[in-house]
C-alpha cells in the first residue's frame, strides 16, 4: 500500500497548481473591458462596503494606490463612495449595479474557460476534482 504524501507535499503541489489554474483562466478577463486591479477590488467589495483601508489591507496595497484605484472605479461607474450614516468622517466604497454586473460577468468567463478545459476529463476525473473542491472549501473555512 502507497504511503500518503506528506501535507508540505500536496500544499506545494497545490500551490503551484491553484497559480497555474488562475492564470488560465483569468485569460478571458480581459473581455470584461476593466483591469485585473479593478476586477479585484470589486470582488472585495462584494461583500459589502469598505473603507479605503479595509480595501487597501484586502488588496496588500498603499493607501495612494487605492485611492487612485477607488477614483478610477468611481469615475467608470462602478463603485461610489458612501458617507458612515453614524460617524460622517467615515467613507465606504460599495459597488454599483454596474460594477456588480462587471464582477459577475467576469466570474462567468473565468468558469466557462474552465469548463471548457474540464469537457476533456473523464467522469471519474470530474467527480475526483469535485471531491478536492469540496475539501479545499473545508479547509478554507477552517
Amino acid at each position: 500500500m502507497p504511503t500518503s504524501p506528506h501535507p508540505r507535499e500536496v500544499a506545494d503541489r497545490l500551490h503551484s497548481a491553484a497559480i497555474h489554474l488562475l492564470r488560465k483562466v483569468r485569460s478571458t478577463d480581459v473581455q470584461t473591458g476593466v483591469t485585473l486591479a479593478q476586477l479585484s477590488a470589486l470582488s472585495v467589495l462584494m461583500s459589502g462596503p469598505k473603507t479605503l483601508g479595509e480595501l487597501a489591507g484586502a488588496e496588500q496595497v498603499k493607501p495612494p494606490t487605492i485611492t487612485r484605484l477607488a477614483r478610477e472605479l468611481e469615475r467608470l461607474g462602478l463603485a461610489r463612495r458612501e458617507r458612515d450614516a453614524g460617524d460622517a468622517r467615515i467613507v465606504r466604497l460599495r459597488s454599483t449595479a454596474k460594477g456588480s454586473a462587471i464582477l459577475r460577468r467576469g466570474r462567468e468567463l473565468r468558469i466557462g474557460e474552465l469548463e471548457r478545459r474540464l469537457q476533456r476529463s473523464s467522469a471519474s476525473d470530474l467527480r475526483t476534482l469535485h471531491d478536492a473542491a469540496v475539501i479545499i472549501e473545508r479547509i478554507v473555512r477552517e
